[in-house]
């Protein structure tokens, strides 16, 4: 008798890829913007441009050429070519990618048939059950590395606002990003993204992206969508810690806390309120806050969950219609212009829908500043994306248009209040 995992590899590593992907950088002159030397050169200083490459991995998972990699693999890259492994080279298009899930869907540029892993179901894992993962470390080649699965419903893993990995030994080192963690029934049942590593090799602690979610987000790319769309809740969570869970009488500390409600959310609609304790999504228990981000987010828009909440001490259920974030008031963004501190800058109207764009609370109200242009005064006095103007020269700034008028007028000071990561800044100009 021989134990292998060989079968597995020839039914599954044809289907994972090597992703290489170059942007060109533009090296900006120090001496752009001089007045100085802008007499010599005008306003178009010297610049060189560099190529930047990285290499990754990717899962085919469609027939007709459709690969899951993770977004960091191929982020603002201008040309992405897949390798097959069999030695073949395609060139390929974005379908769609996301920062804040790291992920990404390419499509080969040709119609193939491709050899594909079938989608699995994560949630049907377990801890310890045996795994391969598969890609192209250091880009020596494509490799193979087994292990099992080692906890999962980790959170806390890398920055961002996604916290549900599949946590492995099986050795995932730099260039596996993107790459498949395949079950003993040769499905896919996550896409390897992170390490904990001191050195940059693995120290057999590696993270992958449940399928389940890879799911949701390959269907949203065939759909067609320009951008992935996350449920709207219309509430704010936190952590369980041990005292709050003595306090709620649980028995230990898990699920996700209701601190607050928005008023005429989805959560308003279905009853829940401050102080209760979401323990669970469709009978699948919660482990905190970001698991019930997951698992709402797999249920997916205009589907109803079942919601288990605990309050006082008793268990109930109610159902909870998912939708996206509503833009309550017209974004209207408008660049400003003039001699003002604003020039310069874009700026919005906030509601649940632009918030949730730009991760800021939902609940998070006023004007916006969206975007800042380089080297504009706005950049120069310090604004920065995401500050909410408050108030200019004491008049109240509640939409774009009002701030916009007000920066027409030409005073000698400008006395400025924003808001910036819930604490509030006050600045004067001349």
């Amino acid at each position: 008798m021989q134990l292998s995992f060989a079968p597995l590899v020839k039914q599954t590593a044809n289907a994972v890829v090597n992703v290489y992907a170059e942007k060109i950088v533009q090296n900006r002159s120090p001496f752009a913007d001089d007045p100085f030397f802008e007499q010599f050169f005008g306003q178009q200083m010297p610049n060189r441009s560099s190529k930047q490459s990285s290499l990754g991995s990717g899962v085919i998972v469609g027939k007709n050429g459709i690969v899951v990699t993770n977004n960091h693999v191929i982020a603002d890259a201008d040309d992405i070519k897949i390798a097959l492994a069999d030695g073949r080279e395609f060139e390929s298009t974005v379908m769609l990618k996301d920062d804040r899930l790291d992920l990404a869907v390419l499509k080969i540029k040709s119609d193939g048939p491709f050899e594909t892993v079938p989608l699995g179901d994560s949630d049907a894992v377990e801890v310890g059950d045996l795994v391969l993962a598969i890609g192209n470390p250091f880009g020596v080649g494509q490799t193979v590395t087994s292990g099992i699965v080692s906890a999962l419903a980790r959170n806390q893993v890398v920055s961002g606002d996604f916290g549900f990995f599949i946590q492995t030994d099986a050795a995932i080192n730099p260039g596996n990003s993107g790459g498949g963690l395949i079950d003993m029934n040769g499905q896919l049942i996550g896409i390897n993204t992170a390490i904990f590593s001191r050195g940059g090799g693995s120290n057999g602690v590696g993270f992958a992206i449940p399928a389940n979610l890879v799911k949701v987000f390959v269907a949203s790319a065939e759909g067609g969508n320009g951008s992935f769309t996350r449920p709207f809740i219309g509430a704010s969570f936190e952590p369980v810690t041990s005292e709050v869970a003595d306090a709620l009488g649980l028995d230990r500390a898990r699920g996700a806390l209701v601190s607050s409600v928005i008023e005429g959310g989805p959560a308003e609609k279905a009853g829940l309120k401050p102080g209760q304790v979401i323990v669970a999504v469709n009978g699948i228990p919660v482990e905190h806050p970001d698991a019930l981000g997951y698992r709402l987010t797999t249920v997916g828009i205009g589907h109803e969950a079942k919601i288990t909440v605990v309050d006082n001490g008793k268990s109930s259920d109610i159902d909870l219609t998912l939708a996206e974030a509503p833009e309550t008031s017209p974004r209207d963004e408008r660049l400003i212009e003039g001699r003002n501190p604003f020039a310069g800058a874009v700026v919005g109207n906030l509601s649940p829908r632009l918030a949730d764009e730009l991760r800021m609370p939902a609940t998070s109200q006023g004007v916006v500043i969206t975007q800042i242009n380089r080297g504009s005064p706005a950049a120069r006095v310090g604004f920065q994306p995401k500050d909410i103007v408050v108030a200019v020269n004491g008049t109240p700034i509640d939409k774009t248009t009002t701030l916009e008028e007000i920066t027409k007028d030409d005073p000698s000071l400008w006395r400025v209040e924003i808001e910036r990561d819930g604490q509030r800044i006050r600045q004067f100009f001349r």
